[in-house]
């Protein structure tokens, strides 16, 4: 035992003296003085004595000027080279010892660097680069008018009719004589002065219309501005004659410019909207000569840019009502030339104020921006967007619209809801041949049959010498005997014996070598958006539904069957002139009419058949406003023929001024129809 502690305390005293020879550089053990040296091969090192009292934090900090004991150098290793491992590696390290800077030589210059393969950039998928375009399209202008204050221009509207409304009762009072003579100038001074506020709040309107004329470009914002200065010259005039002036009919005509400003940008509000909602965009173009003379209105995947362009660019009808603003204009002025040579300046001044004032009925400002606010509130509904006035001109006239089998019924529309066999041949032997025809007839009840071949385990044939019949039938070669499938009627005209307890609505036969072998019920799902959309397309004369689908179940009976819809009222080619129709495009240049971020048929036909209503609407409008303003003038230069002008009063123009705006207003109202 005593052995075993002596030897435990002599290995005790060795490993103490081992670790008083180990030394490290820098450092000196508590205590004691560093007074020995440290050499290296080739250098040596001298370190300073360590304090007793550094204090523990300190105590192993490398001493400044010494080298630290984590950076060895091995001066053989650096002075001598190292063996060359690698063909490739022509560096060689500077021999310079202890160089902490070297910079590698090179026998040969570097070239520029060149990678083995191109580097190969994802494209973009069709989804990333809509959104890149609604980003900087739609969204943005979107963005510019939500932020726009819309408040004010409410509360000029409001303030506006209100302004109608307190002019047209003093002035009826007036007509009335319920005015005493001694309250006549205020009543002047009143009403000028409600002239004077109406004219400030469509103060923008006005400014719009004079910086038109100096775009040399005449609206019926300009006539306004110019109304505005010939009213408020004759209502100074006023003051001296006694006469009340016309401020009510002035007052609803910037009620209804202000009403047309606020329409047009809730149009446009909702209309980007809709697309900004858009993760693909389905277009319309129009292909001319596309089927028996009419174009074909064909669908194609949907440009953004086109729409862009477009969309707030006058229409026909508003360009003719602007020109139609200028003639008057100037025939107004004419007017108030004849009626100043007849009767002096203060009438000329009169009769031109109010020339003016009948040569634009005030609906007229709204007869092209309300009917297309009220179509986009209904379109919105139904994501679909109209590429403005070239849409709706594209859209109308003399058209057929391609109905394919997606456009009647989705992928998971058409179920197999049971299935009969008769004879003796196998299940899966007839499922087979079914299947086979249908395959090669590319028809789009093939998965369905596909599924149940599996299941039962069937084998694939191929199918040759295929043949279409006119009444919904298809045959042809399998396996080296022919084949039949269609309706029940199909196979009572081909001389298959089909029993009456096999009769079902929708059901496909299938006979083998002219023997009924078996039956599939399948059963077509129509939806509410497949049934309106045919309803919608085929209620004009001069639009039709074409059938370009060559699925065999397609016929006149099977249509009319399914959606109840009249026969006269689609159209179904042969089977080689409906492949014709589906190869046919509209081009590359062919403007987009209409875009849709929806899927389903009544989208598209309510686009197509509201554009129709809309141009119908705008341009009878238009007609009707320019009557009435061509009326108007007639009525002016009869007065001022006969000298009547004390008929032109303030009230019966307001009466006038009343009297277009009902009919109006019905118009307008057109596209709720749709």
């Amino acid at each position: 035992m005593d052995e075993l502690e002596l030897d435990f305390e002599g290995i005790i005293r060795e490993i103490e003296q081992e670790e008083e020879q180990t030394y490290i550089p820098g450092f000196a053990p508590e205590g004691q003085e560093d007074t020995r040296r440290f050499q290296t091969q080739g250098d040596t090192g001298t370190f300073e004595p360590v304090s007793a009292d550094i204090s523990k934090t300190q105590r192993f900090q490398p001493v400044d000027d010494a080298i630290s004991h984590t950076r060895r150098w091995n001066t053989e290793a650096l002075t001598t080279p190292r063996e060359d491992t690698s063909a490739d590696d022509t560096r060689r390290f500077a021999t310079e010892p202890y160089s902490d800077k070297w910079e590698p030589e090179y026998e040969q210059p570097m070239g520029e660097y060149t990678p083995s393969q191109p580097i190969a950039f994802k494209p973009k998928s069709p989804g990333q680069e809509l959104k890149m375009k609604l980003a900087a399209g739609p969204e943005k202008r979107l963005k510019e008018l939500t932020t726009q204050k819309t408040g004010m221009a409410q509360l000029a509207l409001f303030f506006s009719l209100l302004m109608v409304l307190i002019s047209a009762i003093s002035t009826g009072m007036y007509a009335l004589g319920r005015v005493q003579e001694n309250r006549l100038g205020l009543l002047i001074a009143f009403q000028f002065l409600s002239f004077l506020v109406s004219a400030l709040l469509g103060s923008s309107r006005l400014i719009a219309g004079a910086f038109d004329m100096l775009k040399v470009r005449f609206t019926l914002n300009s006539l306004l501005a110019v109304t505005f200065l010939v009213c408020f010259v004759d209502g100074i005039i006023c003051f001296s004659q006694a006469r009340v002036p016309c401020c009510a009919a002035f007052s609803l005509q910037i009620s209804m410019c202000l009403w047309d400003a606020g329409l047009r940008r809730n149009t446009e509000i909702s209309q980007l909207e809709t697309l900004c909602k858009a993760k693909k965009l389905t277009g319309i173009q129009a292909c001319e000569d596309y089927y028996q003379g009419a174009k074909g209105l064909l669908q194609t995947e949907g440009r953004l840019a086109d729409f862009m362009d477009s969309y707030d660019l006058p229409g026909e009808p508003e360009n003719r009502l602007n020109l139609y603003a200028l003639i008057a204009t100037g025939v107004a002025f004419v007017i108030g030339v004849v009626a100043g040579i007849m009767s002096g300046f203060s009438a000329a001044v009169q009769v031109t104020a109010v020339s003016l004032l009948a040569a634009a009925p005030a609906s007229a400002f709204i007869c092209q921006s309300r009917p297309a606010w009220i179509l986009q509130k209904r379109l919105h509904k139904l994501g679909t967007v109209l590429c403005g006035w070239q849409g709706v001109e594209g859209l109308d006239g003399n058209a057929v619209f391609p109905i394919t089998f997606s456009n009647l019924f989705s992928a998971t529309g058409i179920r197999l809801n049971g299935m009969k066999f008769f004879g003796n041949r196998e299940s899966g032997e007839v499922i087979a041949y079914a299947a086979a025809l249908i395959y090669a007839d590319g028809s789009a009840l093939y998965p369905i049959f596909s599924q149940t071949l599996d299941s039962h385990n069937g084998k694939h044939y191929d199918a040759y010498h295929l043949r279409h019949y006119e009444n919904g039938g298809l045959g042809g070669v399998v396996n080296d005997e022919v084949v039949l499938i269609g309706t029940a009627s199909f196979m009572r005209k081909m001389d298959i014996a089909v029993p009456q307890s096999a009769k079902l609505n929708y059901a496909l036969y299938v006979a083998i070598e002219g023997e009924l072998c078996g039956l599939f019920a399948i059963s077509y799902e129509k939806t509410k958006t497949t049934v309106a959309g045919l309803s919608t397309l085929t209620t004009y004369k001069d639009l039709a539904c074409v059938f370009v689908s060559d699925d065999f179940m397609i016929t006149h009976s099977f249509i009319y069957n399914r959606f109840e819809i009249k026969p006269i009222r689609f159209l179904l080619p042969d089977r080689k002139s409906r492949k014709q129709l589906r190869e046919q495009r509209a081009g590359e240049k062919a403007p987009m009419l209409m875009l849709t971020v929806s899927d389903g048929l009544a989208p598209l036909a309510y686009g197509v058949s509201g554009a129709r209503v809309l141009g119908s609407a705008c341009k009878k409008g238009a007609v009707l406003h320019m009557a009435g303003g061509v009326v108007g003038l007639c009525m002016m230069f009869l007065l001022v023929l006969l000298g009547a002008l004390n008929v032109l009063t303030a009230a019966n123009l307001f009466l006038y001024q009343l009297v277009w705006l009902l009919p109006a207003l019905l118009i307008t109202e057109w596209t709720r129809t749709v």
